[in-house]
């Protein structure tokens, strides 16, 4: 996608519909500095707000991604290729949720060992070493956390009875036994419990 286009095209657009910046950004509750940054190709407008925003420009989702009016002949070749795109995006972007957890998890255990070793090194003191090994309990138990929140928000859990992909409940994630990040889980679809294979894209 060429952001500089659709930016351009927005901005077209909004004058078409007799908009300034400040007007479009107080219909889609936002402010007139990220309509700008828009049209000037810096950022693309949150998906949350890509059906409204082409409803007051008078054009369609399609048209949006591509940048220009279509013709009905383009359609069918446009929506194929943007929903390829948004799939490669959607995958790229998990897979740096998913890098990012491992960065996490890792400088969350290595504090943790640190924490102790040093509880245990420490001076006679005991305050000290318990307030080194709670801060230590603390990083990790925080740390875990918050790796199973990117772990579960990251793509999608795939059932291998019935191929469909799905996305469980957080609760799920937590409680249900794994191996790295295949889970065994109850398939929402099919009902049948098995180890359930991390996938980024449906």
């Amino acid at each position: 996608m060429n952001q500089e286009k659709i930016g351009k095209f927005i901005a077209t657009c909004r004058k078409e519909q007799g908009f300034t910046q400040a007007v479009l950004a107080e219909k889609l509750g936002i402010t007139d500095r990220a309509v700008s940054k828009w049209e000037t190709g810096r950022s693309m407008p949150d998906a949350s707000l890509m059906l409204e925003l082409c409803d007051l420009l008078k054009i369609n989702v399609n048209e949006l991604f591509t940048g220009e009016r279509l013709v009905m002949e383009q359609y069918k070749e446009m929506a194929e290729q943007h929903l390829l795109e948004m799939r490669e995006q959607e995958e790229l972007t998990n897979k740096k949720l998913l890098s990012l957890e491992i960065v996490i998890g890792w400088t969350c255990t290595v504090s943790f060992l640190l924490m102790v070793f040093a509880a245990a090194l420490a001076t006679t003191i005991l305050w000290w070493r318990i307030g080194l090994l709670a801060g230590g309990v603390a990083i990790f138990v925080v740390g875990i956390v918050y790796c199973l929140k990117l772990e579960h928000d990251a793509g999608y859990y795939e059932c291998p009875e019935c191929g469909t992909s799905y996305i469980p409940s957080m609760k799920a994630v937590v409680f249900a036994p794994h191996i790295g990040r295949d889970r065994k889980m109850i398939c929402p679809h099919c009902g049948k419990k098995a180890y359930h294979k991390k996938v980024l894209t449906k």
